[in-house]
């Protein structure tokens, strides 16, 4: 009993001095973060794109690759909410860029926003690591919204080649669906 008590009075005298640890933290003048913007107004959602625009968009996008003589790409076409609308690879592309194509496509459709800002916001330095706990985040450009009406219907996601190529690709994909 008195071992218990002991250990008790222990606990709670760690638990009493260690309440500065769950302190705020003050803001850092020098994170741009901790500014806050005066409006947020991103793109808003459409209609989710059907099979004829996702299948124009992928061909706009293998278009574009076989005019530059690339034959290593994987195209994904997905609805607003990131689901698989449409797939095609050409015969060269690595397996890896199957579900790599996909989840760039998912990111930009579900945060409405190219897969490039992330890339080029890690790249900023340790103020933008944060970018990484986000839930089915992809940092590496070659996903792209697919717009009509400026309103997000989708988006495509392109892999199998270097990041600017992805993205060149991604482009000619998503200009084919304004």
């Amino acid at each position: 009993m008195n071992r218990l008590t002991m250990m008790a009075g222990a606990l709670c005298v760690a638990l009493m001095t260690s309440t500065g640890a769950f302190a705020q933290v003050p803001p850092d003048p020098a994170n741009p973060n901790e500014a806050i913007p005066d409006a947020a107004s991103p793109p808003p959602y459409g209609e989710p794109i059907n099979i004829a625009a996702a299948k124009q968009a992928a061909a706009a996008a293998i278009a574009e690759a076989t005019k530059r003589n690339w034959n290593a790409f994987c195209v994904a076409i997905v609805n607003p909410a990131g689901e698989l609308v449409y797939f095609e690879k050409q015969d060269n592309c690595q397996n890896a860029s199957v579900t790599i194509s996909q989840h760039k496509a998912r990111t930009s459709a579900r945060y409405r926003r190219p897969t490039v800002v992330f890339e080029r916001l890690l790249g900023k330095g340790p103020f933008f690591s944060y970018l990484t706990t986000l839930d089915d985040v992809i940092a590496s450009r070659g996903g792209n919204m697919l717009m009509a009406g400026g309103k997000v219907i989708g988006a495509i996601g392109v892999s199998g080649g270097t990041g600017s190529q992805d993205d060149v690709v991604s482009l000619a994909g998503a200009a084919a669906s304004k």
